[in-house]
């Protein structure tokens, strides 16, 4: 199968520019007919997820990777993730900023779409909607390439949209799906600079960084978390358990999950063995320093880390310890280990509670809270398009106004430079 890049990259760009005269209620419109769509092939959708499923699983696929592919119990959630979106306010056409000149010029801003989205996944064919609905609202066309293991699943679920945008007289070619996996074509999508205006990579470090080194467009990344939580000798400490536990084990495959705990040495000898207890009863792994070895020495799931262990996204029910003397200790092994993406503090202590969040320069940073909540849906921005760990031009989960840009309008009465 040969695939037109070239070609793709026009049709996307021609639909982009087809939907700007379409308003918020024809989007919203649009929105609720792909909900419906996907309802009325969910026998096909499911069919053809329960075949990459099996073949992830012949092929090796691990346990982390199987859960996020999995569309089996979750679109039922997939499609009330669109309706939502259709309750959140459009940014496009919003104005700010606008004020007066001396001169009389009248200046203001408005959100425009970015125009044509690049992204690149793997593995989670619920990324295929979410980002559909977010592009949509926002009047911006997009280019999905999914990995190899969900190629029927992503085909199924693009069918759907694709009928639900003709149903609705919206264009086709707004939603797009490579549905070649040849990373040749992930290539040749990153050097679509004439047509495409934005790449978003979701994936591992080895899909960002191909990106990073061989686009020829913008490109956003972020989704990689070594994520941390810190408990000081003021935590509350059956609150911190009840934290860690949820941060840990509540969905262990997601970026957003705890990865290391750094606990004061102060409050080691009491918390580490209650975490020990605890987790082990959802069957965590722990990697841990010499000091929390020897807090619960004999415990069989329990092993020294290695150096590299701290650097290691684990992406299942694996949890690193460390004993740390101070918070100056622990902010350092952050900005050393971490990839900014979501670490917390414990503590009861505002000075400490201050330092942390001005010290910890990550896209969230909690006070008292799971590391869990780094979503668009949890934080009140509907479904998400990813979560960048980046400073330019969005941070943290990206929802709609990061798929926005904007332009200047300035109003004269035949104002002339001097």
């Amino acid at each position: 199968m040969t695939v037109d890049m070239q070609a793709i990259g026009k049709q996307a760009k021609i639909a982009s520019r087809q939907l700007h005269p379409f308003d918020s209620p024809a989007k919203n419109q649009v929105l609720l007919a792909i909900a419906d769509e996907l309802n009325l092939q969910r026998e096909a959708i499911l069919a053809a997820n329960a075949i990459d499923l099996e073949e992830g699983h012949k092929n090796g696929l691990t346990t982390a990777l199987l859960d996020r592919l999995s569309l089996q119990k979750r679109l039922d959630g997939v499609i009330r993730g669109v309706c939502d979106v259709v309750d959140l306010p459009d940014p496009v056409g919003m104005e700010f900023e606008q004020k007066t000149l001396p001169n009389g010029l009248q200046i203001r801003k408005r959100r425009v779409p970015i125009g044509v989205l690049g992204v690149i996944y793997e593995a989670r064919p619920n990324v295929t909607v979410d980002v559909v609905a977010l592009t949509l609202k926002t009047s911006n066309a997009v280019i999905l390439r999914g990995g190899s293991e969900t190629l029927r699943s992503n085909v199924a679920l693009v069918k759907a949209i694709r009928t639900a945008l003709e149903k609705c007289s919206f264009p086709m070619d707004a939603v797009q799906l490579v549905e070649d996996t040849d990373r040749q074509y992930v290539y040749e999508l990153l050097r679509l600079s004439d047509t495409v205006d934005m790449i978003i990579p979701r994936g591992g470090n080895s899909l960002h960084t191909f990106c990073r080194e061989n686009s020829t467009i913008p490109v956003i990344t972020g989704g990689i978390g070594i994520c941390h939580l810190y408990v000081d000798e003021t935590a509350d400490l059956d609150a911190a358990l009840a934290i860690v536990h949820n941060a840990k084990t509540q969905r262990p495959s997601v970026c957003n999950a705890l990865d290391t705990l750094l606990v004061q040495d102060t409050v080691a000898a009491k918390f580490v063995p209650m975490v020990v207890q605890r987790l082990t009863e959802d069957k965590v792994r722990f990697k841990v320093d010499e000091h929390a070895a020897q807090l619960v020495n004999g415990a069989l799931n329990v092993e020294r880390a290695g150096e590299s262990d701290w650097d290691v996204e684990w992406l299942d029910l694996i949890l690193g310890i460390r004993v740390v003397p101070n918070l100056d200790v622990a902010i350092k092994h952050i900005q050393a280990h971490g990839t900014a993406h979501s670490d917390g503090i414990l503590t009861q202590d505002p000075v400490a509670m201050e330092r942390f969040l001005n010290e910890v320069d990550s896209a969230a940073v909690y006070v008292n809270a799971s590391t869990r909540f780094t979503d668009g849906g949890q934080l009140g921005l509907g479904a998400e398009i990813a979560i960048s760990t980046q400073k330019l031009h969005a941070r943290g989960p990206m929802g709609l106004e990061e798929l926005t840009t904007y332009k200047w309008l300035i109003v004269g009465q035949g104002h002339v430079r001097p």
